[in-house]
């Protein structure tokens, strides 16, 4: 799998307690986008932060959340991250889900 140097960036933010069917959100999303053969995602969990309703969530010991921020970072073509985006709006009914143009100058495995 190659990535075009001129690539997108596909993020989307949500929180770890978000769930898809009997799976955890994060896991259904990534499973789905190796099954569409996307170039790879990786899953980054917050510390801290706050959303919409600016509720705040934190790892702080005195304030245990069970519901940290969590974002699912894709990068890939345009043309295949834009197939993706109808399989997205099914599954994520609340978050931020961004797009951004970046320059692939490294893709390569061990």
């Amino acid at each position: 799998m190659q990535i075009p140097q001129d690539a997108v960036l596909l993020r989307i933010f949500i929180g770890e307690s978000d769930r898809w069917g009997h799976k955890p959100l994060y896991e259904a999303l990534v499973l789905r986008a190796r099954e569409l053969h996307l170039a790879g995602a990786t899953v980054l969990r917050g510390l801290m932060g706050f959303g919409k309703s600016s509720h705040l969530h934190t790892a702080k010991i005195l304030r245990l959340s069970t519901d940290l921020p969590l974002v699912i970072e894709i990068v890939d073509s345009e043309e295949r991250i834009n197939a993706f985006l109808p399989e997205l709006q099914k599954m994520v009914a609340g978050g931020l889900v961004t797009l951004e143009k970046v320059k692939a100058i490294h893709y390569g495995g061990a």
